[in-house]
């Protein structure tokens, strides 16, 4: 990807960006939808040992492309959605399953909490060539108002207890009431649980299970299925 043929404002995000970051252009390739994704690329040295299933405080959790946004971009990229289709990615991060479903056809609205991540995310859409990707800012704690969405997505969001029940407000607050919301999560996050069970009083949830194997360590995914109870 030649950031020279980025479009005029997102290339000024990258410049701008470039300027604080070792940042790179990393492709992944979904069946037959391809994205250009702007990465951190000194990842190890910004992290400086810190790891996220042990220190949630102080990880910051948006600039690693996680294993359940991949499992959860796979899943969306091979949906066939009807034109139209409205999605809302919560905590987005780096935005992969919410560009992944935008490359599939649904208009999108990647969200997060800061500005320089939705920077990001503005970038690797144009340079995916996307143009039905939106970002706002959105502090689930004093949510603006919003529009409905059909479908609610997030990966690697449920990372601290106190943010539940804003995350379950914010979920009631956009989905509609036929839509459908998708979380997935690795496996030994201990906070799914607790936050399932809080969600099950107004969803009614399934569950599915995709394991990702790398040389290193086999990852396992879960993906979560809510749906409003009627």
């Amino acid at each position: 990807m030649d950031p020279r043929t980025l479009p005029a404002a997102e290339q000024k995000l990258y410049q701008n960006i470039r300027e604080e970051y070792q940042v790179g252009f990393e492709p992944l390739q979904f069946g037959e939808t391809r994205l250009n994704l702007l990465t951190v690329s000194d990842l190890e040295s910004m992290l400086d040992g810190k790891e996220a299933l042990s220190n949630v405080a102080d990880f910051p959790f948006w600039v690693k492309l996680w294993e359940a946004a991949i499992v959860l971009a796979q899943y969306l990229g091979g949906q066939n959605f009807k034109k139209g289709t409205t999605l809302l990615e919560l905590g987005a991060g780096l935005g992969v399953p919410g560009l992944a479903a935008a490359a599939a056809g649904c208009d999108v609205t990647l969200s997060d909490y800061e500005e320089l991540i939705l920077d990001f995310e503005r970038v690797s859409a144009a340079a995916s060539k996307l143009d039905n990707v939106a970002c706002m800012m959105l502090d689930w704690k004093n949510p603006p108002k919003m529009e409905r969405y059909d479908i609610i997505v997030g990966a690697e969001i449920l990372f601290r207890e106190e943010f539940f029940e804003p995350l379950l407000n914010v979920m009631r607050g956009a989905l509609k009431p036929e839509g459908v919301i998708y979380l997935a999560h690795d496996v030994r996050r201990q906070s799914l649980q607790p936050f399932l069970q809080m969600a099950e009083e107004e969803y009614n949830i399934s569950a599915s299970k995709k394991t990702l194997r790398s040389l290193e360590e086999d990852r396992v995914v879960i993906m979560n299925r809510l749906i409003p109870k009627k």
